[in-house]
């Protein structure tokens, strides 16, 4: 078979092996069917268009799809965030988080759960997300890109609800000031802070801590696949998500 930038190395699939536990015989091993989601991911070609030395695309749709919808994706992200967590030295709950969100267009094929962003003039979907301090996923959820910010936030942090017990702080901008702050607090028990800029400021300004998220972001250009919102079904988009950050998380853990 042939060696794609993209595959997994052994490294890193002894990584995915040691969370998989999969010691079943197939045709074709788990990571043929990994290398071949994250070509896709990271070139943005169409699953009848993976190339032929890959297994079959309706085989590769078939397990990405079982993944997506038995929570395997989400179980290899979060476990593979805590392994990262830990060696760089941080616990595997972190106690603020960086709440933002980025629009983006969808195809004309479209899709369901569409809108228009009128301060962005994108007509398309909102990811909007929750990172920790070192920019790594806590949270996804991607929806109209109508909806303010403010309004959908809640439905975001509410994917956080029991996961991370020193949560104490969710840092956001502007968007998200309003009745927003204290009903988090009363139903959720966390501090929303909001981080503004200076209306004097007329150059780009780094915000404290607001950059992390805008970094996150910004990591997803890396993939084709992100460059738009190609997907039919929003919980498509928030795996091919998860899968980014996955393949970002497996290139920093050196075993």
């Amino acid at each position: 078979m042939k060696t794609y930038p993209s595959n997994l190395t052994d490294s890193q699939w002894g990584t995915m092996l040691d969370i998989l536990k999969d010691k079943r015989k197939r045709k074709y091993t788990l990571r043929e069917i990994f290398d071949a989601i994250f070509y896709l991911l990271k070139t943005g070609c169409q699953w009848r268009m993976l190339p032929t030395d890959f297994p079959s695309w309706k085989l590769v749709y078939y397990y990405f799809t079982k993944w997506k919808n038995d929570g395997t994706i989400e179980l290899v992200h979060e476990l593979l965030r805590d392994k990262t967590r830990k060696k760089a030295g941080k616990n595997e709950s972190p106690s603020i988080g960086i709440i933002d969100s980025q629009s983006v267009k969808t195809t004309r094929s479209g899709g369901v759960c569409r809108g228009i962003d009128g301060g962005k003039k994108t007509k398309g979907r909102k990811r909007h997300i929750i990172v920790d301090t070192m920019g790594l996923l806590l949270a996804v959820i991607v929806h109209a890109a109508n909806e303010h910010d403010s309004k959908s936030a809640p439905m975001v942090m509410a994917e956080l609800r029991g996961r991370f017990y020193r949560l104490v702080k969710i840092i956001a901008d502007g968007g998200y000031r309003g009745e927003l702050i204290e009903n988090t607090r009363r139903t959720f028990g966390w501090i929303v802070e909001i981080v503004m800029r200076k209306d004097t400021s007329k150059k780009f300004e780094v915000l404290p801590q607001r950059w992390i998220v805008e970094r996150t972001f910004a990591w997803f250009e890396s993939y084709r696949r992100l460059s738009k919102d190609f997907e039919f079904q929003t919980e498509t988009s928030q795996a091919m998500i998860q899968l980014a950050m996955i393949k970002l998380m497996l290139n920093r853990i050196k075993n």
